[in-house]
């Protein structure tokens, strides 16, 4: 058998169990909130083109509005300014959309804390017991905050003083973006900064370093908790959206069971 023969195989075999990590796309689907005056982002919407009727007899299609950045989704580097003369996502290499990842683990320590900052230090600890990172991989960020993805206010967790949600510390996201061999960062929240991110200085170093260093983000995944520390395949689907800072994205992953 050839190796994609033995892939096909092991796939239908369930002795490779694919795992969607993508968020279900509706109206309800929590988007970022910016204050003003900054502009917002859309909510995703259908609206109907036809449906077996007059308008089309045989067929039901419709049109959606969303912004790039509206459930789970990739993050290209021309999305920040940092990045501002790096790839759109029309142009990211799709050899770089199916990659090795690790996951690292601290759902616990978000629920004690949401706004829990990953630290160097914590990366090392996990490298310690699991190896280091993959080369041309993803870090995975586990925080168990996709259990809140049904609700726009639990998902952002917001009060007077802005949004809660876990995320990494200035001197990780720097520390990702120009020492780590990953191409990029993945995350459950809205986005891969932390909630209270545009306080930090700089604001939003995870935006501003990775995206600025030419790596990417895949943000809003779901189903983490079921992938290994190590050993997973990620294969990223973003749109091919010329000109486009992002795009909503079907992510998987491959897991090989024994």
């Amino acid at each position: 058998m050839s190796v994609l023969d033995q892939l096909v195989s092991a796939i239908r075999s369930a002795a490779i169990e694919v795992v969607d990590l993508t968020a279900r796309l509706d109206a309800s689907t929590p988007v970022i909130q910016l204050p003003a005056p900054f502009a917002n982002t859309v909510p995703f919407s259908l609206r109907e083109v036809s449906r077996y009727d007059d308008r089309g007899p045989a067929w039901y299609w419709n049109d959606i509005t969303t912004g790039e950045h509206t459930g789970t989704h990739f993050d290209a580097p021309v999305h920040w300014i940092t990045g501002r003369d790096g790839a759109d996502v029309s142009a990211v290499p799709v050899s770089s959309l199916i990659a090795p990842a690790a996951v690292l683990d601290f759902s616990a320590e978000a629920a004690a804390d949401p706004d829990f900052l990953l630290e160097p230090a914590h990366v090392r600890q996990w490298e310690s017991q699991h190896g280091p990172l993959p080369a041309g991989g993803w870090m995975l960020y586990r925080t168990g905050w996709d259990a809140r993805s049904g609700s726009q206010r639990e998902f952002l967790n917001a009060d007077e003083t802005g949004p809660h949600t876990p995320g990494v510390s200035v001197e990780c996201a720097r520390w990702l973006a120009t020492e780590a061999p990953v191409i990029g960062i993945g995350v459950e929240t809205v986005g891969t900064d932390a909630g209270a991110a545009h306080s930090f200085e700089p604001p939003f170093p995870c935006h501003a370093a990775l995206l600025g260093a030419g790596k990417y983000g895949l943000t809003q995944l779901q189903n983490l908790a079921v992938l290994p520390p190590t050993g997973a395949v990620v294969i990223a689907g973003p749109l091919p959206i010329v000109a486009g800072s992002g795009s909503p994205a079907r992510v998987l992953a491959l897991v090989e069971r024994s």
